[in-house]
């Protein structure tokens, strides 16, 4: 893959998205973990502990960019990142059991080994993107490291503002999934044959996945409405 080549670009770019998009997790473990630590000593626990957990996250990466070599790994990558894409969009986890760190080390040791236990949808988000590249894998997660210290914060309160971004995010990912799916070499060739085929499918499992997501989320709005309801009366 050309450096400068379009493909190459996109891949990047798609990766870079997707840690945007999953830094969620890690600003709040950041904030949880150092919270209790000095003003002085809270940037410095931001910094060692995401590159720790950015280190430990790129060396579980390149293993599963190896890994997915194995037959038909591919595919069941690529349904779990499907299952990841979903769950995106209707989670709702709490993470209250991050306990804050009373020094440096602890609140560093805390940052990593959290992010490390909840980092498996961005390993495997960011490996089916790369498609094998080592270069895009280790760029991707570079460029993470400024995004996840300073800009994971930012983006939360994003969200906050336009709920549409976290369904745009699943349908990024929802895509990746779909491409990891198509390039499954046991099964590759039904879709090389057929350009059409190949986008269709695409376009078909980012539709499922963003509609699923949407009924759940309105599903349980009405549910808790109907309880808030309840509770008035």
């Amino acid at each position: 893959m050309d450096f400068f080549s379009l493909e190459f670009l996109s891949a990047l770019l798609t990766i870079v998205f997707i840690d945007l998009i999953l830094a969620g997790d890690n600003a709040i473990v950041i904030g949880m973990a150092s919270r209790n630590l000095p003003k002085h000593l809270q940037k410095r626990a931001v910094i060692l502990g995401t590159v720790g957990a950015v280190a430990i996250r790129a060396v579980a990466t390149i293993l599963v960019v190896y890994l997915l070599d194995i037959p038909w790994l591919l595919l069941a990558g690529g349904i779990l990142l499907l299952w990841i894409a979903y769950n995106l969009l209707v989670s709702s986890d709490d993470h209250g059991d991050i306990k804050a760190g009373s020094s440096l080390g602890a609140a560093v040791r805390t940052i990593i080994i959290a992010d490390a236990a909840m980092g498996l949808d961005n390993v495997i988000a960011v490996a089916g993107a790369a498609h094998g590249n080592y270069v895009l894998v280790i760029l991707g997660l570079l460029i993470s490291i400024p995004i996840v210290v300073w800009g994971s914060t930012l983006f939360i309160k994003l969200i906050g503002r336009f709920p549409w971004i976290i369904y745009l995010g699943s349908g990024v990912l929802a895509y990746t999934a779909a491409k990891m799916i198509t390039h499954e070499p046991k099964i590759a060739g039904v879709f090389t044959d057929n350009e059409w085929l190949s986008w269709s499918f695409k376009a078909l499992i980012i539709i499922l996945i963003i509609t699923a997501g949407l009924l759940t989320n309105l599903s349980r709005a009405r549910r808790n409405a109907i309880g808030k309801s309840r509770e008035t009366h």
